[in-house]
């Protein structure tokens, strides 16, 4: 009898914490090297025109990741054919070097905000468009292999 109540119990706690979730998904990236022309795309079919949206890139990574930080540039190709282009920078250590993101293991995943508050204005498909672009400091040109970085992921969940 108790494992039974156990289970609804976490089944409705499951269900709670994703009934907000509007899609996710992640791309594992070979030998955990992001090449710098290596762009991760995902193509999102968006039916809600109406339900105000937050946008995250997720990404996971080991202890090889060599950084404090992390650039990427992320593409949107919206439905009406417009593209908008960001250069974002992230956090990936804290002070003392200890990586940030959840995890128990030598992975961590970080949830990184991309846009809040966004509704969408067209149905259909929106295609996003992740690339890193890491460079060493006073070198001219890209890091062109990220060592690291093991897995990008987007979300899109409603907010309330």
């Amino acid at each position: 009898m108790n494992k039974i109540v156990l289970l609804i119990i976490l089944a409705l706690l499951f269900n709670s914490c994703n009934q907000h979730l509007v899609y996710t998904d992640y791309k594992t990236i070979s030998e955990n090297k992001w090449h710098k022309d290596s762009i991760v795309d995902f193509e999102i079919d968006i039916k809600d025109t109406i339900s105000n949206n937050g946008i995250y890139i997720n990404l996971r990574n080991n202890k090889n990741y060599g950084f404090n930080n992390i650039f990427l540039i992320v593409s949107v190709d919206y439905p009406n054919k417009t593209i908008i282009t960001d250069t974002l920078s992230y956090k990936m250590t804290d002070q003392t070097g200890r990586f940030l993101g959840t995890g128990f293991t030598d992975i961590k995943e970080n949830k990184l905000e991309f846009k809040e508050h966004i509704i969408f204005a067209n149905k259909g498909k929106h295609t996003f468009h992740i690339q890193q672009a890491m460079r060493k400091n006073g070198e001219e040109y890209g890091v062109i292999n990220l060592e690291g970085i093991t897995d990008v992921g987007i979300e899109i969940e409603k907010l309330k």
